[in-house]
């Protein structure tokens, strides 16, 4: 617009103005920037967020791909459970593909057996008995707690299992679950107050 009709001295300042204006919004860095400072501080928002998110999921991200043996070990009531699996060469056993439902003894059910019989059990010349036992409780596939009905399973070992569902609660033998559906990469563990013993484990 043209300042034809205005005084010669209000012209020049309109003039000025308006090239101070010009010249404040090409040139002054808070104008020149403010965009891409916004972008900026945006996506440093997002990956901030992205993070946050991806930290918080880790640990279940690790969880699962643990496999039967690793999730054992790493519980302080398996101790003896785990032990016995390296006894009876079973480790590698179950770090297989599976999958696998182990019925898993607690240390207190361990040591719920008669004085000696674990050390016994332990020892190298027994081998071929603890691992009867052991693959005893195991069964093929994963078998969670809501699919768990009553009547006979037949274990790894060979013999059946039987299990009891009553009132929500599960047997297995006499054993019973006290905490189901602990999941492994390769399977699942339920855990059992007793330890099982085959029909013929004397032998």
């Amino acid at each position: 617009m043209k300042h034809q009709n205005l005084p010669k001295s209000l012209k020049k300042i309109a003039g000025f103005a308006g090239a101070i204006g010009a010249t404040t919004l090409i040139s002054f860095p808070a104008w020149s920037h403010l965009d891409s400072n916004s972008a900026v501080a945006n996506a440093n928002q997002n990956r901030q967020l992205a993070e946050t998110v991806k930290t918080a999921n880790q640990p279940a991200r690790i969880a699962a791909t643990k496999d039967i043996v690793a999730t054992a070990s790493g519980d302080p009531q398996f101790k003896t459970l785990t032990k016995a699996l390296t006894a009876a060469g079973l480790v590698t056993t179950l770090q297989g593909k599976g999958p696998f439902t182990v019925f898993a003894p607690t240390d207190a059910a361990f040591a719920a057996l008669p004085k000696g019989t674990l050390d016994d059990l332990l020892k190298p010349a027994n081998k071929a008995k603890l691992t009867k036992i052991l693959t005893y409780h195991v069964v093929p596939g994963s078998v969670v707690s809501t699919s768990l009905k009553s009547g006979d399973v037949k274990s790894v070992e060979g013999s059946p299992l039987k299990v009891t569902v009553t009132g929500g609660k599960v047997k297995v033998g006499a054993a019973n679950v006290v905490k189901a559906d602990v999941k492994a990469s390769n399977g699942v563990i339920h855990v059992i107050d007793q330890v099982l013993l085959p029909p013929d484990a004397a032998k």
